[in-house]
């Protein structure tokens, strides 16, 4: 679908080593993709609710972002990164095609830490990163978009800068909530009671902390259709 001549080495890896031999599949809509399988040579650097990211040795400063079969959302994230053009916080668009049942991206690659691990491991987030993503959020709306479905494990520092790394859900309608609990969270929470050298959250009190807010939001959903 789009292509350049300069990415056609790129796309021969792409379409001759990894989607042949790929296997991943979305077994529930609300969680993780699982990946059976990952071609020799390529690594998983991830997985969300529609597709898994993989980098390869010969292509330095890209991913390969590839859709789930049957998982809807390929066509509009092409449309929004279309839309976003050239901005420092978000990743840019190479290429994008389908090949049997897998549809996929080419992307660069960015650099950073999400913010959960950020929490998870200890590592301050500064108030220049929230800073960044509220200013990229915000050219994203210049540009007729929706910001939806921003929160920790898709927004990254990098160099003290914040970079959103998630655009996938940006023509859906609705406002952000996440975005605006974590921001809450951060200034009414974080800042003053995480000291100088923050501590790291083990990984059973961020499930928690997770499972515990989704029940929350749930309910407070659930309220709001009843009233």
């Amino acid at each position: 679908m789009i292509h350049s001549g300069e990415q056609e080495p790129s796309i021969r890896l792409i379409e001759d080593t990894l989607l042949p031999d790929v296997r991943l599949e979305s077994v529930d809509p609300f969680n993780p993709v699982v990946v059976h399988h990952t071609p020799a040579d390529w690594r998983l650097l991830g997985a969300g609710n529609y597709a898994a990211v993989f980098e390869h040795p010969l292509l330095p400063g890209k991913v390969v972002k590839v859709y789930a079969p049957g998982r809807p959302g390929w066509r509009e994230e092409c449309e929004v990164y279309e839309r976003l053009g050239t901005h420092p916080a978000y990743s840019t668009l190479y290429a994008a095609d389908v090949q049997g049942p897998y549809s996929y991206l080419v992307l660069k690659k960015l650099e950073g830490k999400t913010l959960y691990n950020c929490l998870r491991d200890g590592t301050r987030i500064p108030r220049q990163a929230m800073r960044d993503i509220d200013k990229a959020l915000d050219y994203a709306r210049s540009r007729g978009l929706n910001p939806k479905d921003v929160h920790g494990k898709n927004v990254m520092l990098k160099d003290g800068r914040g970079l959103v790394v998630d655009i996938s859900d940006f023509l859906q309608e609705g406002p952000c909530i996440m975005w605006k609990d974590f921001k809450r969270a951060y200034y009414i929470l974080y800042r003053p009671l995480m000291p100088k050298r923050p501590v790291s959250l083990p990984d059973w009190l961020m499930n928690t902390i997770r499972f515990l807010y989704r029940r929350l939001r749930r309910k407070s959903r659930l309220d709001g259709h009843r009233s």
